[in-house]
């Protein structure tokens, strides 16, 4: 039997079908936007800056912590502002996140973008623009932020110490870290730059100054000796830029040349190895680091969002509705 054009009522019913097949996979397609909240939510992103920068100017050390704790979420199960909640266990609590800080923060930025436009802005989108606010207002980075995520409705605790990068790796472990995440090693060096704000305890660094190891200097060690003890004073802060900790710049990576990284994963970014000519690259060109780093935080804002009819909008940031 020869071909048979199709009536136009089964071409309409044909027509009709593909329309709905391709609404109904919208959502899995969904993309994030610079401009998500023009229409529905205007004034979003001068709220949440004004309370950042309050923030800020109050404590100049928050900057670093909003920076940390969205690269916290982003890096379990994706940026869904599951570190925020408190749940039971939550991400929060568990030793990968011990001395992540900032949640009240980003608390009162979704209160006040709650007080002119009711459920309609993330969590995770407040935390992502958070992050963002928090680079200018210490005189680092720029970028244009996606919107459009949507939360999570459950923390996920065991992640967090299998995702999160820790301050005791070596670069190859560092580099796999990052490479599941979708980033890549110059991404992870960029987003390392961060540490050029913010101060560490003792804890973390501690076993990097009193191993005598050869890629740390040893005055600089001798000097972090006497706010570390050997026992005790897990607690106390160094910066992790000793020459200008409130100030987001390229000394970070400076300070890794003169072998002063205060953490392991600070200094095997410079220590002989493949990252060692970004690094360089960086302590040249402090243009092309804070270019790098607003890149780079654009791509770690971009893993794994929930978006379209995935997750909620949750009222309240601690908890699931």
């Amino acid at each position: 039997m020869g071909y048979q054009k199709p009536s136009g009522s089964v071409s309409v019913f044909v027509s009709v079908l593909i329309l709905v097949l391709s609404l109904d996979c919208m959502p899995c397609n969904a993309q994030l936007s610079t401009t998500f909240y023009d229409d529905t939510c205007p004034n979003a992103l001068a709220a949440i800056n004004t309370v950042i920068t309050d923030a800020v100017t109050t404590e100049n050390r928050m900057a670093a912590s909003i920076i940390r704790l969205h690269f916290h979420d982003c890096f379990v199960q994706g940026c869904d502002a599951s570190i925020l909640l408190d749940d039971t266990p939550s991400e929060k609590t568990t030793g990968a996140n011990s001395g992540v800080r900032g949640y009240e923060v980003i608390d009162a930025a979704k209160a006040a973008v709650e007080n002119i436009c009711p459920g309609v802005v993330s969590c995770a989108d407040v935390l992502a623009v958070a992050a963002r606010d928090a680079s200018v207002a210490v005189q680092g980075p720029s970028w244009s932020v996606r919107l459009g995520r949507r939360d999570s409705t459950t923390a996920f605790p065991d992640q967090t110490g299998t995702d999160l990068p820790r301050g005791d790796q070596e670069l190859p472990t560092l580099i796999t870290s990052f490479a599941r995440k979708g980033l890549s090693e110059r991404e992870m060096v960029a987003l390392s730059g961060s540490h050029t704000i913010g101060q560490a305890r003792c804890l973390t660094f501690r076993g990097r100054i009193y191993n005598n190891a050869s890629n740390i200097d040893p005055i600089f060690a001798a000097n972090l000796r006497a706010n570390c003890p050997t026992t005790g004073g897990d607690g106390n802060l160094e910066p992790l830029d000793l020459v200008t900790p409130n100030r987001f710049d390229n000394n970070y990576f400076t300070n890794l040349e003169q072998r002063r990284g205060l953490l392991i994963s600070d200094q095997t970014l410079f220590n002989g190895g493949s990252a060692d000519s970004i690094v360089q690259g960086y302590i040249d060109n402090p243009a092309s680091f804070a270019s790098d780093f607003a890149a780079a935080m654009v791509a770690m804002g971009d893993i794994d969002p929930l978006t379209g009819s995935d997750g909620v909008i949750r009222t309240l940031c601690t908890t699931a509705t």
